[in-house]
């Protein structure tokens, strides 16, 4: 197995195309981040994001999805083939810098949604945690579109991949969709999450978690900030999100809580649900409350009442936790301590953000 594929991450279960070992730096040759004087301001409408402002790169004429601003960040076209060691992708150019119509009619508007949510991903690791891309490396990933036919996945493999759904027409490109993998490569580059169905699970979750944040941060008005994950692309036909992290159970999969046989889960998103519910309870509270609109109710395992810390600090513990105590053996008892850890480094072992993470971690039953 290459390296490549060993840091393959898939957000859902869903019919999956050949995969082969190849980045898409293969497929679809990089020409450099390009100066500021390439630098242009194009407008975009996505299915998901509606009208935005894209930066976009300016060269030999033409338009290009390229950010000279955020590491080269690029955006090409798999043309719905599914060899990814014989066939090409396109990088995506333009006339008018004008891009997308909001629709799947035009194969530019995932693009859109792609390439939008790769830079806001971009823009919050830098703002929160002075980090400058997936690995801290200053270069920005491709997002790779229209990979497959019937693809209803999406995959981090080096670069970020989506499929454009079951029917084609519901596009792996939504808001959190796209934060989620990009923070496949965060991981990757600290934690190293692997092994266990804990600690595959805590991987998923930490990518759910900060996919999340983004969302938040980002604040537009066509993808409404939220605790659902992946709640406009339909992947099931329900009209229902892929995972809720309020109570994760609410999926009919994922459990609200720890409990023996967890590491027996055969799907790590699942798995996750303990510490998606965590991260919520930590933040935000248990019980019920209304947040832009949409409804929660978030239980615990003793009956016990959280009241939450607040996104942004909960953030900051998790991800210092990652980046200092997490290792690829992390297991929920270890996530537990290495949380604590962090919140005493940042506010104290007598803050009561430290006394939240303890409670949080208990009313999932991770003791």
């Amino acid at each position: 197995m290459s390296s490549a594929r060993k840091e393959a991450a898939r957000l859902v279960e869903g019919t999956t195309a050949s995969a082969g070992t190849t980045s898409v730096a293969k497929a679809a040759p990089s020409a450099g981040a390009g100066t500021s004087a390439e630098t242009r301001t194009g407008t975009g409408k996505g299915v998901y994001v509606g009208k935005v402002k894209i930066t976009t790169r300016l060269r030999n004429g033409r338009y290009e999805l390229t950010d000279p601003t955020r590491g080269g960040l690029s955006t090409v076209d798999f043309g719905n083939r599914d060899n990814r060691e014989e066939s090409s992708g396109k990088r995506f150019t333009d006339s008018d810098n004008v891009w997308g119509n909001g629709t799947v009619s035009s194969r530019q508007s995932a693009a859109v949604d792609a390439y939008f949510a790769a830079g806001k991903t971009w823009d919050y690791y830098k703002k929160a945690f002075g980090r400058k891309g997936m690995r801290g490396n200053g270069r920005g990933p491709s997002t790779i579109v229209h990979y497959g036919k019937g693809v209803a996945g999406a995959e981090h493999d080096n670069d970020l991949w989506f499929g454009d759904g079951k029917d084609d027409k519901n596009p792996l490109t939504e808001l959190d969709i796209v934060a989620h993998e990009f923070t496949h490569g965060v991981t990757f580059s600290t934690a190293g999450f692997a092994g266990t169905s804990e600690s595959n699970g805590l991987n998923e979750a930490t990518c759910d978690i900060f996919g999340t944040m983004v969302e938040f941060n980002a604040d537009i008005a066509a993808d409404t900030p939220d605790y659902l994950i992946g709640e406009k692309v339909n992947l099931h036909g329900d009209g229902k999100p892929m995972r809720y992290m309020d109570k994760p159970s609410k999926d009919g999969r994922s459990p609200d809580h720890w409990k023996p046989g967890l590491d027996r889960l055969d799907d790590a998103h699942h798995a996750a649900g303990v510490a998606n519910h965590f991260f919520y309870l930590l933040a935000e509270g248990s019980g019920k409350k209304v947040i832009n609109g949409v409804a929660y109710d978030s239980p615990t395992y003793d009956g016990s009442k959280v009241t939450g810390i607040g996104r942004e600090k909960a953030a900051k513990i998790w991800y210092k936790a990652l980046t200092t105590q997490f290792t690829s053996a992390t297991d929920y008892r270890n996530a537990r301590t290495g949380t604590l850890k962090a919140a005493a480094a940042l506010y104290g072992k007598t803050s009561s953000a430290y006394k939240t993470v303890q409670k949080a971690w208990t009313a999932v039953n991770v003791k």
